[in-house]
């Protein structure tokens, strides 16, 4: 079983900031890529960011340059940390893994999701 717990979301003003954390647990031997997703209201979820075991990172246009994905190994946790946030940034934010089980499995797995909602 793998385990992912999101935190961070909440409101913000246009503008402002906010950094999502996604902690992951459970039987994992090694995480590869580490992402987020989004769905905002009435449309499809889609990619926001991602970041390789090795270290690379790859942005949604929409987000370049005000967002940045970063994580920490040692915790087993991805960040994103959003700034200049706007209205169209609203959305409920998902994190994604790609993990290797204990039992040398990969898996896919998904958080529950945290609301982001960027209004004055």
């Amino acid at each position: 079983q793998v385990q992912l717990v999101e935190s961070g979301g909440g409101l913000v003003q246009p503008g402002g900031s906010l950094r999502l954390s996604c902690v992951v647990s459970g039987n994992i031997f090694s995480i590869y890529d580490m992402g987020w997703y989004r769905q905002p209201p009435g449309k499809q979820r889609e990619f926001v960011a991602a970041a390789t075991s090795g270290g690379s990172t790859n942005y949604a246009d929409s987000v370049k340059g005000r967002f940045t994905i970063s994580r920490d190994n040692a915790k087993n946790t991805v960040y994103l940390q959003m700034n200049g946030l706007k209205p169209e940034d609203t959305a409920v934010y998902y994190c994604n893994v790609n993990v290797l089980t204990t039992r040398r499995e990969r898996r896919n797995a998904w958080g529950q999701g945290t609301q982001v909602t960027v209004s004055s």
